[in-house]
């Protein structure tokens, strides 16, 4: 197993629905979602990386090894933290001391991060002296990964902590997960079969299914792939880092400018200029042409190459790759639309896109 800088981890463990069989190299940083149906396996590979459940293999963590063939640390000895759905606070402590917990059990000297970063974070400020039974479910699983980060860990293992929660804690406690993805300097493993909590927050998707791994990498890269795993062309579409370049007070509309053109989005909540936003471009809401068309409705006009056509993937339908810039599209499209209008790999078009969501 090698020790360069990266989580790299391969297990096999047998199960009565499955057998696990991976071999991952996840990033050193940011957030990595595990994707797939429930019972695919994301839960059983997180527990072991944590070395919770028994499997050969090996795992290291930037550099340092926690497993080989031939040894395993055991769970204590591993420098991880570990976010279940359920957050078994002290029913007893204060979040104050409920943070502190685990706080004053990392040596000075090994505290990577401090207590205020922790409280900002997560938006804890005005509820350290609160009892959990006091708090709504969203401020309590705000509060559990608040403690896990406080034991200063060197990687943040995440089992489908909004599961248990309603829409609206959901919605609250997304801004704060997006922080932590932004600031945190130690990898984030992060469970999810929603796919809008790995549209928002991931930086790297493992989509998984019986077991295996059958996608990996970069979201917007295994996002525009026209060979959608799970059969997700009905809802297959590209995520994009954009900033707000401008706010049009007349037309109530925002220039959201990325890499290959800019997009206007409607000006339903409030952003300044200058804010990074992720928008969603969904492939069924792209139609393209050979020329700039100017009259018509549709406002959002780019152009970019194609990159790649996939004819067929359902009977009459077809699915094409296209780049603006840097920036991979999809657009679903009839397969007599592509042979007709004719489009073909390499080409200039024009790509209208009806609609476009924020989903940060």
């Amino acid at each position: 197993m090698t020790t360069s800088p990266g989580i790299h981890a391969r297990f096999q463990c047998h199960f009565d629905r499955f057998h696990l069989n991976v071999n991952l190299k996840l990033p050193g940083s940011g957030l990595t979602a595990l994707f797939g149906h429930s019972g695919c396996g994301k839960t059983t590979l997180l527990r072991c990386m944590a070395g919770l459940q028994v499997a050969t293999g090996a795992m290291s963590v930037n550099g340092d090894e926690w497993q080989s063939d031939s040894s395993s640390r055991p769970v204590h000895q591993r420098p991880l933290a570990y976010v279940f759905q359920e957050t078994s606070l002290f029913p007893h402590l204060s979040v104050r001391r409920n943070l502190m917990y685990g706080y004053r059990r990392v040596p000075q000297a090994e505290r990577q991060i401090s207590f205020n970063q922790a409280v900002n974070w997560l938006g804890l400020a005005n509820f350290l002296e609160r009892m959990p039974a006091k708090l709504s479910g969203g401020e309590r699983q705000r509060v559990a990964i608040a403690r896990a980060l406080l034991t200063s860990p060197n990687l943040l293992l995440m089992d489908e902590p909004l599961s248990a929660l309603d829409q609206t804690s959901k919605r609250e406690i997304m801004p704060y997960l997006e922080a932590l993805r932004d600031n945190l300097a130690i990898p984030v493993v992060y469970v999810s079969h929603s796919r809008a909590e790995v549209a928002r927050l991931a930086d790297h998707i493992v989509m998984m299914d019986n077991g295996a791994v059958v996608a990996q990498g970069p979201l917007q890269e295994i996002l525009a792939r026209t060979d959608q795993p799970f059969g997700l062309e009905e809802d297959a579409g590209v995520i994009i880092e954009a900033v707000i370049t401008e706010r049009d007070d007349q037309w109530h509309l925002y220039r959201a400018d990325f890499n290959g053109g800019h997009l206007w989005l409607r000006a339903d909540q409030g952003m300044e200029p200058g804010r990074r936003v992720r928008l969603q471009v969904l492939a069924r809401d792209i139609s393209l042409a050979l020329r700039e068309q100017t009259d018509q409705s549709i406002q959002n006009l780019i152009a970019a190459n194609v990159d790649k056509i996939a004819s067929n993937l359902r009977p009459g339908t077809s699915m094409v790759r296209l780049v603006a810039g840097t920036t991979p599209f999809l657009a679903r499209l009839t397969s007599r639309a592509v042979h007709n209008l004719p489009i073909k790999q390499g080409q200039r078009v024009w790509m209208q896109i009806k609609s476009v969501a924020i989903v940060d």
